[in-house]
């Protein structure tokens, strides 16, 4: 069973691996985007961190809540919004449980990435953050480390994509070849879903 501290340390965890990663999410959305998805995630992943410092939010669905809202309300671009949404209606999902198993988050998450979808108009294959998360949520009934799989599959997917939705798809045919940043991102998401698992195992 997963409790609020779980889910704490798989937001500072990711929030760590967006700082990590933010230069490379940022030449990713230099060759088909506004090339600030690094800068924004990394902003507002690090607001997500010092809000979850004082623990206010003790339960599942509080500190996802909690999280949502930051990055709502500290990203610039579509990155906020979207990213926002997913985590705030999956913790609205999940209710006020102490604790959450990996199938009940799974189902959470499930309402999280309808509600991006339906924000941002997009679905599988329009290369977006979509195309990671979709399948990463499917895994997730299966473990972990087959949500990560799934995810970072899914942003590789996109390379030969030419995008439909999102800034990129004003450039076309020229969209094609390059790997979409939301989706890599997205799939940092999972990787440190996983890697929290893992370290508490």
């Amino acid at each position: 069973m997963l409790d609020g501290d779980f889910f704490r340390r798989w937001l500072t965890t990711a929030a760590a691996t967006v700082d990590r990663e933010a230069d490379r999410l940022t030449e990713l959305d230099s060759a088909i985007g506004d090339a600030d998805h690094g800068a924004n995630l990394r902003r507002g992943f690090a607001a997500v961190t010092e809000a979850l410092a004082p623990r206010d939010a003790d339960h599942p669905g509080a500190v996802l809540v909690l999280a949502g809202r930051q990055l709502i309300s500290k990203v610039g671009g579509a990155s906020g919004p979207l990213y926002g949404t997913l985590l705030r209606t999956t913790g609205k999902a999940l209710g006020d449980g102490a604790e959450v198993s990996r199938e009940e988050l799974a189902q959470a998450l499930r309402a999280g990435v309808d509600a991006v979808t339906k924000l941002g108009g997009a679905t599988p294959g329009d290369k977006t953050m979509v195309d990671a998360l979709v399948p990463a949520v499917d895994a997730l009934s299966t473990s972990f480390d087959a949500a990560r799989d799934a995810a970072e599959q899914g942003a590789e997917a996109t390379i030969p994509l030419q995008a439909r939705k999102g800034r990129a798809s004003y450039l076309g045919e020229r969209s094609i070849g390059h790997q979409d940043p939301g989706a890599t991102s997205s799939a940092l998401l999972f990787a440190a879903l996983a890697e929290t698992a893992e370290a508490t195992r």
